[in-house]
């Protein structure tokens, strides 16, 4: 009996020691077989961290895209977020003047989003963490060293998180026009809140814009403080005059945190209460229209070229 007790003992610490540890080394990050590294800028410590490509890409997706979203979806999100990089970094790197050093940050008002796995555990909890970390590195390694090219080169996989029902033309956002960011319908994007409203006083609206709302409304009617110039090919906004003064969407959204520039607007005493559809520039991909194509049957790559117009997918190693 003694020894059967012993036996149990034994099977029980090595269960109790190893079976962590085992865990723990399967989260662990994995060196990439071509050795591809990023230089990552963390905001934290002040640091330019060297990671693995694909557990950079594992912190992009946890980080722009929620864990709940279906496989094919966070498929689609892994192989923009590789490319994104790529591109970055077969062009020799981009001079940074704040981040010396790095290819990229891990600030998305600078780049993409990126969260190391003890933020992803502060995000989920520590028994969400295992479950959506293993979902999202699955996911990214069923799609290892694949990029989106347009004509042989990586493309600018720009995404928003929800469009609206249709994407943007490029050219209606930024002046430029990009053969593969073209307007798209989206037809199934899953954004419960699409829709939402914002009351800013006039004065809070006239100090942002740098504009003069006072005068304008003694000399005119109130409906024509705010006036719409030009409309892009989906019917947002494209450039406006507020108080006189020639803006853009892009630029009112910006300096009024609107969640983005498919907005409307209306008077109600003394505040301008403007209503937005969808969130972000919507130019791209839309993430919750991806979700919602993954949950028809689309797989990644039909999301992938939905989405991008005339592209194809290629692997990093045809670039080496």
């Amino acid at each position: 009996m003694r020894k059967i007790f012993i036996i149990t003992l034994v099977l029980v610490l090595v269960l109790a020691l190893g079976l962590p540890w085992a865990v723990q080394k399967l989260m662990e990050p994995r060196v990439q077989e071509d050795g591809t590294i990023v230089r990552l800028y963390r905001h934290e410590t002040g640091t330019v961290e060297l990671i693995s490509l694909e557990d950079y890409v594992t912190g992009v997706v946890a980080a722009e895209m929620p864990a709940l979203f279906p496989e094919e979806a966070l498929k689609a999100q892994a192989v923009a977020a590789r490319t994104y990089i790529v591109k970055r970094m077969l062009a020799g790197g981009v001079v940074n003047n704040y981040h010396k050093g790095a290819d990229t940050c891990d600030d998305p008002s600078h780049a993409q989003g990126w969260l190391s796995r003890e933020a992803m555990k502060e995000r989920w909890g520590k028994l969400k963490y295992y479950q959506y970390y293993y979902k999202i590195r699955m996911a990214v390694d069923v799609t290892k060293g694949e990029i989106i090219t347009y004509q042989g080169q990586p493309i600018d996989p720009v995404f928003s998180a929800a469009c609206g029902g249709r994407t943007e033309n490029a050219e209606d956002v930024w002046k430029f026009t990009v053969p593969y960011l073209r307007s798209v319908a989206c037809p199934y994007e899953t954004d419960p809140e699409s829709v939402r409203q914002l009351a800013i006083s006039r004065d809070q609206v006239a100090k942002a814009l740098n504009v003069d709302l006072a005068s304008v409304a003694a000399s005119t009617n109130q409906n024509q403080l705010i006036q719409v110039v030009e409309s892009t090919a989906t019917g947002r906004p494209k450039t406006l005059l507020v108080g006189g003064r020639r803006l853009s969407a892009s630029e009112i959204r910006q300096k009024l945190g609107l969640r983005s520039t498919n907005f409307t607007w209306q008077y109600k005493d003394d505040k301008i209460v403007f209503e937005t559809v969808g969130y972000g520039h919507g130019v791209g991909m839309c993430q919750y229209g991806a979700c919602g194509l993954a949950e028809h049957g689309y797989d990644y790559r039909k999301i992938i070229n939905h989405y991008y117009t005339g592209v194809q997918i290629n692997n990093i190693n045809d670039y080496s």
